[in-house]
């Protein structure tokens, strides 16, 4: 365990996630049907199912540099002893915001609604981390690759962004509402980009690992795309604060900013044959599979936030399904799939397992039944999110009516994720089984 912490914080990873997807489809359920499980309520679900699967986010992709900074980087990493403070901190504090949230005790906003007070050992766990990485690499290596900046910018952004999501426990920003709502969903919309910093950065890495080429990983177009991608973790946020009487010039350059992404859109469509003919050659490789999958998401969920950064658009949808659609692919399509293709190859490589042909069966199973589910949840959010919205707008309909009128969408939304669920169990299953075995035999 010591030498191996990433694949302890792998397990840990892995263990979330499904957590997060049981009670995701627990809510789902709650959310259609009036009264479903009352004796465990929607309120309780849905941030069970929230912090869970960002504990899957994190704990995958620190687990993942915690492994690949000795292993593939050769750099020795500072200090085993933090990396396992680290490790408890989060498990400790995991299991104390798990408790409040089934004993109905609140206090926080959005992302973290568990009491403000547990925030701190989470600060603490990334001070750790944060010395830990740059004690590591700085001064230890030069001409840093393209993912040992997304990883250091990612984990500075979060402790940054997550400061911010806690200035509301001030009067200043509390009391005023345009103030508070402006800095919180700035924090939210960067904090997103502080975590997606640490997913890019393992996909780049992974996928450096499995062509063998590494003039990817420092070429001028990786580096074009990381400050793309900086750009709009610190301006795109504000499309979400169209609807807020904030300064219009703050709207305009997040509108300019998220339309930059165009540039991504076309590098993928550009792209899109060689990505195919690699693919043919590759998709048995479970990492590169994964790998692939992300990018189709990555396509699908790019044409839809783009759609959504219109302001004409944005009013339109801003608080509807469609919005959600928006972050289940994000979560899922994309974040999930670059990580899963990371959990594997880790797994993999540490563990020397080769999964057995009926386990290698399973996994490609729940791969097809996750994308398939994931794509029906996906489209009927949208169909449920345009309904929604137009029917808002014409003010016709009491809010009871109009979620009775798009139920059939949210009941198919529903059992999509159930499907989900399902699917990604399989994937999973064999790969958490392999990491027991692994611990237990060097325990």
């Amino acid at each position: 365990m010591k030498k191996e912490i990433g694949i302890v914080f792998i397990g840990l990873a892995f263990i979330s996630l499904l957590g997060g997807l049981f009670f995701g489809s627990l809510s789902s359920f709650q959310f259609v049907i009036p009264g479903f499980l009352d004796s465990f309520p929607f309120v309780k679900s849905r941030p069970l199912h929230v912090s869970l699967v960002v504990a899957w986010i994190f704990l995958s992709a620190i687990g993942g540099i915690y492994y690949f900074l000795p292993k593939h980087v050769k750099l020795e990493l500072y200090s085993d002893k933090l990396a396992r403070i680290h490790f408890w901190i989060f498990l400790i504090t995991g299991v104390l915001i798990l408790t409040c949230y089934f004993i109905g005790k609140f206090g926080g906003r959005e992302y973290w609604e568990f009491p403000p007070i547990l925030s701190i050992p989470i600060f603490i766990s990334w001070i750790l981390f944060g010395i830990n990485y740059f004690k590591t690499i700085v001064g230890k290596i030069y001409h840093w690759p393209i993912y040992l900046w997304m990883w250091a910018t990612g984990i500075f952004f979060f402790f940054f962004t997550f400061t911010e999501a806690y200035l509301w426990v001030f009067p200043f920003f509390r009391d005023h509402i345009v103030r508070d709502i402006t800095t919180q969903w700035k924090a939210y919309g960067a904090l997103v980009g502080s975590w997606n910093m640490l997913v890019y950065g393992t996909a780049f890495f992974i996928m450096e690992r499995i062509s063998g080429d590494k003039t990817v990983a420092k070429s001028k177009l990786s580096f074009a795309m990381y400050f793309l991608g900086l750009t709009n973790l610190l301006f795109g946020w504000a499309h979400h604060i169209y609807i807020v009487p904030s300064a219009a010039w703050i709207r305009n350059v997040a509108y300019l900013v998220s339309m930059t992404e165009l540039i991504i859109l076309s590098k993928i469509i550009w792209n899109w044959r060689k990505s195919l003919t690699e693919s043919v050659k590759k998709f048995h490789i479970l990492p590169f599979r994964f790998l692939v999958a992300s990018d189709i998401w990555i396509f699908i969920n790019l044409v839809l936030a783009l759609a959504i950064s219109i302001p004409a658009v944005n009013i339109f949808t801003h608080g509807t399904h469609i919005t959600v659609a928006h972050a289940m692919g994000s979560t899922i399509g994309i974040n999930t799939m670059v990580l899963l293709a990371s959990c594997f190859y880790i797994v993999q490589d540490i563990t020397k397992t080769q999964f057995n042909s009926l386990q290698q069966k399973i996994v490609k199973a729940g791969f097809w039944i996750t994308n398939v589910s994931l794509l029906t949840f996906f489209i009927s959010l949208i169909f449920a999110g345009a309904e929604k919205g137009q029917m808002v707008i014409e003010d016709k309909l009491t809010f009871q009516e109009i979620m009775q009128h798009i139920s059939p969408y949210l009941t198919v939304f529903a059992f999509a994720g159930i499907g989900i669920f399902i699917g990604l169990l399989m994937v999973i299953f064999p790969a958490l089984r392999a990491i027991f075995r692994y611990l237990r035999g060097n325990a």
